[in-house]
């Protein structure tokens, strides 16, 4: 199939390359973003996918993931010693392996770590239930699970055109209201109606293939990574208000909104360079509109020229090979790392608790009730989500349960998932940024939230 340019408007595209990119990019989106009621709850196919997986090897996932966490460990030390050539010579290798001495540490502790969880040998505060035991057992195989499923079928959504059609449509909306392009409405999509794990999957890919710039992996990845619909609900249900979920995701929608507005116009997220990872700068939208053409026939236009590029299926299934041995290897030692550290620190010291004080006067303003109870959840979420909906289950006060409740979604950023994922991923973000870009989500959020459970109750 000969390919063509979207500029030589003399070429037009023959039917090899409609169905080259209409077949690929349906079963993308069906997979993707197509919403399924499976039980009662909303998700999309890509996570069923995963779920059946786990439930299939749940009693051989953890004895995996320990494999899996060894080998990329040893092989990454075994890099920064020797270079042996076999993997120095072959750039994947060497992109996956050869990293820096702070990573290298990252993904020792995730071996000590996931060890100590597995044998359960040295001190219980490693391998407890509550720190690296939920790592092991809870987390991780979720996450081995839509890694190897989002990895290998990712490729349907950005190789096939998909992303230049709806980039194109969307740059419109995008643009003016996020200052991003268009094809980072996706992105959201799936998070929102999937898992927020897939989300920072297309935005690291989309950045390492010159899509995205510094500042917008950074933004898309610490802002449009939401919370899945299926992950509000166990959280509603958590503090005991599931009556209430209607207005609770309006609320958590709005305050999500906000924040996606006013935190990346902000540092440090508005001081990202509009750079490429090839250090060139953006020069304009790929996805503009030239005169003469509208936004869908423009966006065909690219999406069939996209396509007519692709390579064999063979090379498209490397690529998803690719996608998810990178992330398996790469991103799950510092899940391990960074996630067990930070749930230590939360289940054994007061530190979380002495950085909530100040939030005390805060939510004394917006009339909270128990503020002195409340405030202990506000940071506490930057270790895990879920933590500040389990500590106020115990809050008498339903305002005070549905405000922190929320807030622990909009939040967004915690390191035993999402935060580990971003610092283990290529998107452009360190450690104290985002805790910084934390603490300014709550900041924005929690008005919101306190305005609207005051319209509620």
């Amino acid at each position: 199939m000969k390919p063509f340019t979207a500029k030589h408007h003399q070429q037009a595209p023959n039917l090899g390359h409609w169905l080259t990119f209409l077949l690929p990019s349906l079963v993308g989106l069906l997979l993707f973003v197509m919403p399924i009621v499976i039980e009662g709850e909303l998700t999309i196919p890509v996570a069923i996918l995963a779920s059946l997986l786990k439930s299939a090897l749940s009693g051989y996932l953890p004895t995996l993931i320990t494999m899996i966490l060894v080998v990329s460990c040893l092989m990454t030390l075994l890099t920064k010693l020797f270079s042996p050539h076999w993997i120095m010579d072959r750039n994947f290798l060497a992109g996956l392996f050869d990293i820096s001495p702070l990573w290298c540490l990252v993904r020792l502790a995730g071996m000590i770590f996931v060890l100590i969880g597995y044998f359960q040998a040295g001190p219980e505060a490693i391998w407890s239930g509550s720190t690296g035991g939920m790592v092991l057992n809870d987390l991780m195989p979720t996450l081995f699970a839509v890694f190897l499923f989002a990895g290998l079928l990712l490729p349907l959504l950005m190789n096939f055109g998909l992303l230049e059609l709806l980039g194109t449509l969307m740059t419109r909306v995008m643009r003016p209201v996020f200052n991003l392009p268009g094809r980072a409405a996706i992105d959201c999509i799936a998070s929102w109606l999937g898992d927020g794990s897939v989300g920072i999957l297309m935005t690291s890919k989309q950045y390492e293939t010159a899509h995205y710039t510094q500042r917008e992996a950074a933004v898309i990845g610490t802002t449009f990574s939401a919370v899945s619909i299926t992950f509000s609900l166990v959280v509603i249900a958590q503090v005991g208000l599931e009556h209430l979920f209607a207005p609770f995701y309006l609320t958590v929608c709005l305050s999500g909104l906000v924040a996606a507005i006013i935190v990346p116009r902000l540092p440090p997220l508005s001081r990202k360079k509009d750079l490429f990872i090839t250090g060139k700068g953006r020069t304009g939208d790929e996805e503009t509109v030239p005169k003469g053409h509208g936004s869908l026939s423009w966006g065909l236009r690219l999406a069939l020229q996209k396509a007519s590029h692709t390579g064999s299926p063979g090379q498209v299934l490397v690529d998803g090979l690719k996608n998810a041995i990178d992330m398996v290897f790469g991103v799950l030692p510092v899940v391990m790392g960074v996630g067990t550290v930070a749930l230590m620190i939360a289940e054994y010291t007061p530190i979380f608790h002495y950085l909530g004080l100040p939030f005390v006067p805060l939510l004394e303003l917006l009339q909270i009730p128990e503020a002195e109870i409340a405030s202990t959840t506000m940071v506490v979420g930057f270790a895990d989500m879920f933590v500040p909906s389990i500590l106020a289950a115990s809050i008498s006060s339903e305002m005070t349960r549905f405000v922190i409740a929320a807030l622990s979604l909009t939040q967004l950023i915690y390191l035993s998932e999402v935060g580990a994922l971003l610092l283990g991923s290529r998107v452009p973000v360190s450690l104290l940024e985002l805790f910084v870009i934390f603490i300014l989500r709550t900041l924005v959020t929690l008005p919101v939230i306190a305005g609207m459970a005051h319209l509620i109750f």
